[in-house]
């Protein structure tokens, strides 16, 4: 690792490592029981964005204390993971194949295999890297053996062109452009070739930015909560779409930082409580470094033409056949921002879904694993209790 990259502040259980993997060299971390047992079961966490393998620091020693290997890699375009032969960060211009869909699955399984394990007892992911979890499940069941998506649901692969139902994104874009006031989706947004160096120069800073946009996703900002906390939405129609808040359909000629700004000066609980000021300045530093355009191409991989996601269409009608949960914060407006997705994630695209295991967290928004790490380690241990095999 090079010299220049500040310490990162981690519990003295969780080691951080490298190893190259394809054509990266990933940042992992690593927590083991305290036995050191090389084969104790393997889970895998997958963090979304903007985050790194470092949010999981507060559930990743618990995990091990219970008698699990636990790894948490900085995915392709984050953190301390870099792509060989490249220097610098990561360009709007640059490749984006390597950002597809099918690459970042290739990723975890090449990682696993690196990494000395034959099975993975469970790959949890969440936000995007729920999205990655789930097509880990749908194409490697007999590597993966139970998954944990959690705060963004899972899809399954997309339908064929002729089973479609519902608006496209490009009318839903069209559409939400000529609401009163003008909006669009913050997916669009994050394709656009502006997102980046709006989010990385902010002028109140990179520290204002990210403050507001993690404040104003968590269970502590009012917005979620009125004028009705997080419910399923009547379709995915343009006017229903923009009762989702700012952060998610935001206002046409707004930039991210805009539309989150001042979140964290509106809520009652600090976020120090659970994001400590050490935790922020290390985002901070890791993002100041390489800016967000690495998972920036995740979106563009998802909403532009050429890189959507019709390679996956091979999967098309595959059910994830493995012991699979759900778990998110109550108050995360994410579990419902595709309609009918949570839904149709428990009853068509996962065959062992008990309902026992949709789990939506009191108290906790969208980073419900930083928010309340006690609740998802209790009810991640129960899932693994019942379904991992020693």
């Amino acid at each position: 690792m090079a010299s220049n990259l500040k310490d990162i502040p981690l519990p003295s259980n969780i080691t951080s490592n490298t190893i190259q993997v394809n054509d990266l060299n990933v940042h992992y971390l690593h927590s083991s029981p305290s036995t050191l047992d090389p084969h104790a079961p393997l889970v895998l966490l997958l963090h979304g964005f903007p985050e790194l393998a470092y949010s999981w620091r507060k559930i990743m020693g618990p995990l091990s204390e219970a008698g699990y290997n636990v790894v948490a890699p900085d995915q392709r375009g984050y953190g301390r993971t870099t792509m060989l032969g490249l220097s610098g960060p990561i360009n709007y211009d640059g490749d984006l194949a390597p950002f597809r869909m099918f690459s970042l699955v290739t990723d975890i399984v090449m990682l696993v295999s690196a990494l000395g394990f034959r099975s993975v007892a469970a790959v949890v992911g969440h936000d995007f890297g729920s999205i990655v979890a789930g097509y880990c499940a749908l194409i490697r069941p007999d590597l993966f053996r139970s998954v944990v998506m959690m705060s963004a649901p899972f899809p399954g692969a997309p339908p064929f062109p002729n089973e479609t139902v519902g608006p496209s994104a490009a009318l839903i874009a069209k559409q939400l452009a000529e609401l009163n006031p003008p909006r669009k989706h913050y997916t669009m947004y994050f394709s656009s070739p502006s997102a980046n160096h709006d989010m990385l120069q902010v002028p109140e800073g990179l520290h204002s930015f990210l403050i507001n946009h993690f404040y104003s996703k968590s269970a502590d900002w009012p917005g979620n909560s009125h004028p009705l906390p997080p419910h399923p939405l009547p379709s995915a129609s343009a006017s229903d779409l923009a009762t989702l808040p700012h952060y998610y359909i935001m206002p046409l000629d707004e930039t991210m930082p805009m539309a989150v700004k001042n979140a964290a000066k509106e809520g009652t609980r600090s976020l120090q409580e659970w994001l400590s000021n050490e935790d922020l300045r290390f985002f901070v530093s890791e993002f100041s470094r390489t800016g967000f355009q690495g998972g920036l191409n995740w979106y563009r991989c998802m909403t532009e033409a050429k890189w959507t996601l019709n390679d996956m269409r091979i999967f098309t009608g595959k059910r994830i056949t493995i012991p699979a949960m759900f778990l998110a914060g109550a108050m995360d407006w994410g579990v419902y921002q595709s309609p009918g997705v949570l839904n149709g994630m428990k009853e068509r695209v996962c065959e062992k879904m008990d309902e026992g295991n949709v789990v939506l967290v009191p108290d906790a928004g969208h980073w419900v694993q930083q928010e309340r790490p006690e609740a998802v380690v209790e009810h991640l241990r129960r899932f693994f209790k019942g379904v991992i095999q020693d």
